[in-house]
């Protein structure tokens, strides 16, 4: 009887000491996480925002500090003021997103954003786009047309080769959407999910030979039948040279049909870069502009421990500092949210764990620029008299060799020219026509004088370029009233791969910039933004989620990689 008393005398007094612990844990303040993020592109805003969203939700303290070297938000994402007039912005940079972005559409109705079917204000409802070879238009379409007219136009000509491509990207493009969804997202590494998903199969090839064959072993995709080499030539490489570009032939698979997805294209009226503005707003980060970070080093007294510190070393621009200087907070974790070989950082001894990937980025010249007219129909080969097209891709023509990067543009010596819109010239108060021009080198004044029917002086983009516009009397370029040249590292060259950047560098330090190789767009960069948000405040409540049902791991993920990396050397038929 005593040993039974004394087994719930101690029973009793574990349950009061429990409680009295609970009552202590509950008393004492939870731990406040410091986050850094390297750079307010779309993914650094997006992960900024997740974080405070996801940290919110899981009761998790963050404090989240933002480093931006440019005095803006958006990266790549960013307007320019037409004649100077902050009440005509003109896109520059990423100038759509599509339906089927969910980050960046649910961003638009979250924090009400005005948003227009597309960015282009047309210049006439007749107006023409069409594709170019550089001796012929291949493809023509109007504006206003019905779609069944320009349906009956391709089945007419392609036969069931559009149907079994836009079934064979909405295939590939449901597959890719999975990642938002448990128990893909979040993933820790990108290549595992490439492989779970089967999406490695499609970036092992090029859009090429995905396209002809239009079937793999019976994994992902059902057998339509191929796809006509013309259609893939005439309208799918026309969307894969002004989305990246790149011909099919050095264009990974995954990428082609991302380039193809268009449904549901839009803009924010003012500029998307709004998005991330609203972004970094929500999220309350502590912005810093014209900040600078140089070096990402261990805290000293944090360097043996299993979670360590980092401190940041920055400069900002304009300040009395010579040097860059340590920053006061020390950081749970760090996000680098920018392209690192573009970043000019320096890492501490053992800070990255798993090294950083430096892949080729293509150099995209983008010409803005304001005139009074027309494209001139002879440089199109067109009659005299005749209208040209108001947009005009391009693609390679029949027999003409494709080659990687700015060789592959081909004859037509650009990827695209577009008529954006029109903005009010303020010397005359007339609207004039904005053209937008993607192009692999900068445009030369002989391209614009052929491609407006007037002459444009040798000096002129010269002169414009240093005036930071088209409008200088002296520069005799009358045709041209507002000029605004730019180039960007825009986007890596996508060739094939099997394997991929994975967001985790190190205990408490992420990278977002590996999905780039994988698909690069704005809603990408900011999912992976949303994702690295998920992996630091699931660490921080404790939390595991459920693994992929099947997924290999250990010595069977190391064996599907080998293989991986096999079939990209040799991949045979899909």
């Amino acid at each position: 009887m005593r040993l039974q008393l004394g087994s719930a005398l101690v029973a009793w007094l574990a349950i009061v000491e429990g409680a009295w612990a609970s009552k202590e844990e509950e008393a004492k303040p939870k731990a406040v996480k410091n986050i850094a993020i390297i750079g307010a592109g779309a993914a650094g805003s997006s992960a900024a925002y997740h974080l405070r969203q996801f940290a919110e939700e899981s009761d998790v303290k963050v404090n989240i500090t933002i480093f931006e070297k440019t005095d803006r938000i958006g990266g790549r994402s960013l307007t320019v003021s037409a004649f100077d007039d902050a009440s005509q912005p003109i896109e520059l940079g990423a100038s759509i997103f599509v339906a089927v972005n969910h980050i960046l559409c649910n961003g638009t109705k979250n924090f009400n954003l005005s948003v227009g079917s597309n960015y282009r204000v047309a210049s006439g409802k007749d107006d023409v786009t069409a594709i170019w070879d550089g001796e012929g238009f291949v493809y023509e379409t109007t504006d206003g047309t019905a779609w069944w007219w320009d349906a009956g136009k391709l089945w007419w000509r392609y036969g069931m080769s559009p149907y079994r491509a836009v079934s064979l990207v909405k295939e590939v493009v449901g597959k890719f959407l999975k990642l938002y969804e448990q128990p893909y997202f979040p993933f820790r590494s990108l290549t595992a999910r490439a492989y779970e998903l089967g999406l490695v199969e499609i970036t092992a090839v090029t859009g090429e030979q995905l396209l002809a064959q239009n079937k793999t072993n019976g994994s992902l995709f059902l057998n339509r039948g191929q796809i006509n080499e013309n259609f893939s030539r005439h309208i799918i490489q026309a969307a894969t040279r002004v989305n990246y570009a790149s011909n099919l032939a050095y264009l990974h698979g995954l990428e082609a049909m991302v380039s193809f997805a268009t449904d549901g294209a839009m803009s924010v009226n003012g500029g998307n870069w709004h998005i991330f503005e609203e972004m970094v707003k929500s999220s309350g980060a502590t912005v810093y502009r014209n900040t600078a970070v140089s070096a990402i080093a261990f805290a000293k007294e944090e360097i043996s421990s299993s979670a360590p510190k980092y401190v940041i070393s920055a400069a900002t621009a304009g300040s009395s500092a010579a040097e860059p200087e340590v920053v006061g907070t020390a950081f749970d974790d760090v996000i680098i949210a920018s392209p690192w070989q573009f970043s000019n950082i320096e890492a501490g001894e053992g800070v990255i764990k798993h090294s950083i990937e430096e892949i080729p980025y293509t150099k995209l010249h983008v010409t803005l620029f304001a005139s009074p007219l027309t494209l001139h129909p002879e440089f199109f080969k067109l009659p005299p008299g005749s209208k040209a097209p108001s947009n005009v891709y391009t693609t390679l023509a029949e027999g003409e060799e494709p080659k990687e990067g700015a060789e592959g543009v081909g004859k037509t010596g650009f990827y695209s020219v577009s008529t954006l819109r029109t903005a009010t010239n303020p010397k005359t108060n007339k609207a004039e026509f904005v053209y937008k021009i993607f192009s692999p080198k900068p445009v030369t004044p002989q391209f614009l004088s052929d491609l407006l029917g007037v002459k444009v002086p040798e000096t002129f983009t010269a002169a414009a370029a240093e005036n930071g516009g088209g409008d200088d009397e002296e520069s005799g370029a009358d045709p041209i009233s507002w000029y605004h040249p730019h180039w960007f590292y825009s986007y890596p060259i996508e060739l094939p791969r099997v394997t991929f950047q994975d967001p985790i560098l190190g205990s408490g330090l992420y990278y977002t910039s590996g999905i780039e190789s994988f698909i690069s767009t704005m809603e990408t960069s900011a999912l992976m933004g949303m994702n690295v948000a998920r992996l630091i405040v699931d660490d921080a409540a404790g939390v595991s989620r459920d693994e992929v049902p099947g997924a290999a791991s250990g010595e069977d993920s190391r064996l599907q990689k080998l293989k991986a990396e096999a079939f990209l050397e040799e991949p045979g038929e899909l």
